[in-house]
């Protein structure tokens, strides 16, 4: 004898008990739903919906690379017409920042800063903050003063010359920034070991891609070990 089905969408395990006798359910798949036929395709030459499109790369602002060449050479050409390259020698920083009393350790990292700008070599700075304040004292001033200084330099260079590294597509550029976008600290460490405080490293580090936080950190690490040497050297020299 055929029984009558019903053709329901049902759970059999919930409702095969509800149903009068001589029924039965079957379970059939719900139909799939299927694109629809009358939405337009893509445009030629887009991405389809959904998808975000590549950001473009962005061009190099040579104008301000033009800038901080002029500012450069300008802040070089001040120091020697002022005569402030020649002025700030070891003896002289010492001499200043013993006779600023309570101020002399503000003083001295200020004058750092200022070095810095115009190429005047960190050493000087750090020998006499070690022969005015001692090997411990000295030696922790300049190193902070030495922070300080490369600080300065940049947020000078990437407020007026930008990330301007970054953006130059050359090949050889980008196969070194991807070195130190990849291990920043590490890379900033090795290269301050090498080069210490010099004006060119950080000049081409403000222009990279690199933050100030890895920056920092890294010069932090690199320093560490030149300085207390140089504290050490002068503590020998002058005592």
């Amino acid at each position: 004898m055929h029984r009558p089905r019903l053709p329901l969408n049902v759970n059999v395990l919930t409702c095969d008990a509800a149903l009068p006798a001589g029924y039965r359910v079957t379970s059939e798949p719900a139909p799939t739903e299927r694109p629809r036929e009358d939405a337009a395709p893509a445009p030629a030459g887009q991405p389809p919906a959904g998808d975000a499109p590549a950001a473009a790369p962005r061009p190099v602002r040579w104008w301000r690379i033009a800038a901080l060449v002029a500012l450069i050479v300008g802040l070089l050409v001040l120091g020697k017409v002022t005569g402030l390259t020649a002025y700030l020698t070891t003896e002289r920083i010492r001499t200043t920042v013993e006779a600023a009393g309570w101020w002399g350790a503000l003083l001295l990292i200020a004058l750092f800063c200022v070095g810095e700008l115009v190429h005047v070599p960190g050493f000087g700075f750090v020998a006499a903050a070690v022969i005015a304040y001692g090997r411990l004292g000295g030696g922790g001033l300049g190193y902070v003063g030495a922070l300080c200084s490369v600080s300065v330099s940049f947020f000078v260079v990437r407020g007026v010359g930008g990330k301007a590294l970054g953006a130059i597509r050359w090949r050889f550029v980008q196969r070194i920034l991807g070195h130190l976008d990849a291990h920043p600290v590490r890379t900033i460490t090795i290269l301050r070991l090498i080069l210490w405080m010099a004006p060119q490293l950080n000049y081409a580090l403000a222009l990279s891609r690199v933050r100030y936080r890895d920056y920092l950190l890294g010069s932090a690490l690199g320093l560490a070990l030149p300085l207390a040497g140089m504290a050490l050297l002068f503590d020998r020299i002058f005592n």
